[in-house]
C-alpha cells in the first residue's frame, strides 16, 4: 500500500515525501514543467551522444578498438545522471547474458567504485543526525570513505566499547533527483509501454511504481535496520548465512551503524580461492538461501548485487585482505549487507509458487495456467484453454532429459516468446523476484561458469516436499506422488534421487517423518492409497519396491531404520498405535 505524506508548495525544491506517491510527484512536477523538460533533455542528449558514438565507430570500422572507450563513456553517463540511473546500471552489471563483457567490466564498477562526496559534509550529516560529535560517537573513524555506493558511502570506525563497525552515511539531496527521475520514467512507461514488445502494456508503470517504492524504502536507514534484523531472525538457525548486527544508538534515518564484515566480494574469485574457501559451497549457500527467502519466509533480498554479498570464513580474521592461517579449505559462509531493498511475499503467493513447481514437475499445464492467474501473470477473465498447449510446447522439456540445461535465462526467454502471442503480464512484485533470481544466478556463474541452478534448486525443492514439515507441503507431495488416483513410483524414485544429490540431505530423518505421518490421522488416506498401490492392476508391485530399496538401502541401514521406526512410534500413545494395527492386518487378509 502506498502511503501519502506530502506538502506541495511553490518554493520547495522537491515534493516533501517520506513514502513513494506517484500522484503526489506528478502533481508537483505538473506545475513545474520546466524542471521535467530540462531533465528529460539532459537524459536524452546523454544517451543520444552515446548511441551516435557507437554508430560513428561502426561507420569508421573501429567498433572493436573503441569498445573499452565506449564502456567507460556509458559508466560515466550513468554516474553523471545520478542514483536512479546508477541503480539501472547495477542491475545490468549482473546480466552477462544481456551485456557484452567490455561493458560488463565497467558496469560492475558501479557497485562500489563510485565517486564519494566530501568527508566534512558526511561527518556533518552524522553529527546532525546522531545529535553528538564524531569523537563522542567513535573512538576511531577512517578519514576517507572505504566504499561509495549510489545512495551513500561507508566509513570504517570503532565504537568506544571496542566493536568494529561500518558507518553508512546517505548522500545529500537525494530526494529531488529521485522524484524527478521517477516522474520521467513513469511518464515514459505510460507513453511508450503499449508500443513495446512482450505485451507488458500499462504494467510498465506498475514496475516503475514498485521500483520507486523500493528506492524510497532504501533511503530510510531505520527501515533498513529493521529489515536486517528480520532477515537475521529468519536465518538464525543457519550458520552459513551471516547478517551484521545493527547498533541502534548510532543510527538514524540517514545514518546506519552496523557490524563490520570481514570478507571478499563474490566476484573476487581469485582472493576467494586464495583464502581456501569452497566456491561450490558458496553457490550452494547462495542459491539455497535465495530459495528459502522465497518459498519459506516470503521475505527476500531484492538487490543481491556483487557489492551486497560477501564470502567469508567464520571464526577467522582478515589481515591485509587475506584470511589468516588459511592453510586448508575452510567452511564457507555468505554475508548479506544492504537491506534497503527488500520485499514480502504473501503466504498465498508462497503456496502458489510451490504449487507451480509441483504442477511443472507433474506436467499439469491446466493447473499451471491457473497458478499463473493466481500469481497475477494472467487476469482472472483470461481463457486459459489456448494457453495450456502453449505452456506445454514451451515448458514441456523443462523437467525431462534437458533439465540439466535449465536456468532462469532459459525460462525468461521462453516466456518472452509466450508474451508476444498470449495475454501474459509481469506483476510488479515479480519483476523484483525475477531480478533477484537472475542476479543470484549471474553471481553463481561468476564463481563457476559451468553452474546449473537446477543442481541446487531441484534437490532443495525435492527435500522440502519429502520432509513435508507442514500440512500444506505434505498435500503437495501427495499431488506429486499420485496422478488420476494411481501411485507414481517413478516420481518418488526421481524425487529421492534428486534430493540425495544434495550432500547435506539425510534420508533417515525423512523416513522417520514419513513413518510418523503414516501412523497419524492425517496419514489415513496415504496408508490406504499405498496398500492399493502395492496391489493395483491385479499384481504385487514387488519390482517397484525392489528398485526403491536399491536406491535408498545405502542410506537406510537396517539398524538405523529400526531405530528411526521405534523413535517414530514413541511419538504416539500405545493405544493409538494399537488402534492402527488391526486395520492394517485386516487389509492384508
Amino acid at each position: 500500500m502506498i502511503v501519502r505524506e506530502v506538502k506541495v508548495s511553490v518554493g520547495q525544491p522537491s515534493p516533501n515525501l517520506r513514502r513513494y506517491d506517484a500522484s503526489a510527484i506528478a502533481q508537483y512536477y505538473r506545475y513545474r514543467p520546466w524542471r521535467a523538460i530540462w531533465r528529460a533533455l539532459r537524459v536524452a542528449l546523454s544517451f543520444l551522444g552515446f548511441f551516435l558514438s557507437l554508430r560513428w565507430d561502426a561507420w569508421q570500422l573501429q567498433e572493436t578498438e573503441n569498445l573499452p572507450k565506449r564502456a567507460r563513456q556509458l559508466r560515466r553517463i550513468l554516474i553523471r545522471l545520478g542514483p536512479t540511473f546508477i541503480k539501472v546500471g547495477q542491475a545490468l552489471s549482473t546480466r552477462p547474458d544481456l551485456v557484452r563483457k567490455d561493458f560488463l567490466d565497467e558496469l560492475v564498477k558501479l557497485q562500489d567504485q563510485l565517486p564519494p562526496f566530501s568527508t566534512p559534509l558526511a561527518f556533518s550529516i552524522v553529527e546532525r543526525e546522531l545529535g553528538r560529535s564524531i569523537p563522542d560517537s567513535f573512538s576511531q573513524i577512517s578519514p576517507e570513505p572505504v566504499a561509495a555506493a549510489s545512495l551513500g558511502q561507508v566509513y570504517r570506525a570503532r565504537l568506544h566499547s571496542g566493536e568494529e563497525v561500518a558507518v553508512k552515511v546517505q548522500r545529500p539531496h537525494l530526494l529531488p533527483v529521485m522524484t524527478l527521475d521517477l516522474y520521467l520514467m513513469r511518464w515514459a512507461a505510460n507513453q511508450f509501454g503499449p508500443w513495446l514488445p512482450l505485451n507488458l502494456g500499462h504494467d510498465l508503470t506498475l514496475i516503475v511504481d514498485e521500483f520507486g517504492t523500493k528506492l524510497f524504502e532504501e533511503i530510510d536507514y531505520l527501515n533498513e535496520g529493521r529489515n536486517a534484523e528480520k532477515f537475521a531472525t529468519n536465518f538464525r538457525d543457519d550458520s552459513t548465512v551471516k547478517v551484521p548486527a545493527i547498533y541502534w544508538r548510532y543510527s538514524s534515518q540517514r545514518v546506519l551503524t552496523l557490524e563490520w564484515i570481514h570478507g571478499f566480494k563474490l566476484t573476487d574469485t581469485d582472493r576467494i580461492q586464495e583464502a581456501g574457501l569452497d566456491t561450490n559451497a558458496l553457490i550452494q549457500i547462495g542459491v539455497t538461501a535465495g530459495l528459502r527467502q522465497l518459498l519459506e519466509f516470503g521475505f527476500f533480498h531484492a538487490d543481491p548485487h556483487p557489492g551486497n554479498l560477501f564470502a567469508m570464513a567464520p571464526h577467522c580474521t582478515v589481515e591485509n585482505g587475506q584470511i589468516a592461517n588459511s592453510s586448508q579449505q575452510l567452511e564457507a559462509q555468505m554475508a548479506y549487507i544492504d537491506f534497503g531493498m527488500m520485499d514480502q511475499l504473501e503466504e498465498s503467493a508462497k503456496e502458489t509458487l510451490v504449487d507451480a513447481v509441483v504442477h511443472l514437475i507433474n506436467k499439469d499445464y491446466a493447473e499451471l495456467a491457473h497458478d499463473f492467474v493466481k500469481l497475477g501473470f494472467l487476469t482472472p477473465d483470461t481463457d486459459i484453454r489456448p494457453i495450456m498447449p502453449a505452456l506445454e510446447a514451451v515448458l514441456g522439456d523443462i523437467v525431462g532429459e534437458s533439465v540439466q540445461n535449465f536456468n532462469f535465462k532459459t525460462i525468461t526467454d521462453r516466456f518472452s516468446e509466450l508474451m508476444y502471442d498470449y495475454p501474459f503480464r509481469l506483476p510488479a512484485k515479480f519483476a523484483l523476484i525475477i531480478r533477484s533470481l537472475i542476479t543470484q544466478e549471474g553471481l553463481a556463474l561468476t564463481l563457476n561458469p559451468n553452474f546449473k541452478i537446477v543442481e541446487v534448486a531441484y534437490p532443495y525443492v525435492a527435500k522440502r516436499l519429502l520432509t513435508g514439515e507442514s500440512p500444506a507441503l505434505r498435500r503437495r507431495l501427495l499431488e506429486v506422488l499420485f496422478k488420476d488416483g494411481k501411485f507414481q513410483w517413478e516420481r518418488l524414485e526421481n524425487l529421492i534421487a534428486i534430493a540425495r544429490s544434495d550432500g547435506q540431505f539425510d534420508l533417515l530423518p525423512t523416513a522417520q517423518l514419513g513413518i510418523q505421518y503414516l501412523l497419524s490421522e492425517e496419514g489415513k488416506f496415504l496408508r490406504r492409497q499405498l496398500l492399493i498401490a502395492l496391489t493395483e492392476d491385479n499384481r504385487l508391485h514387488t519390482e517397484e519396491v525392489q528398485r526403491l530399496w536399491e536406491l535408498i538401502k545405502d542410506d537406510l541401514q537396517p539398524a538405523r531404520l529400526w531405530g528411526a521406526a521405534i523413535e517414530a512410534l514413541t511419538e504416539f500413545s500405545t493405544a493409538g498405535t494399537a488402534a492402527l494395527l488391526p486395520s492394517a492386518f485386516l487389509r492384508r487378509e
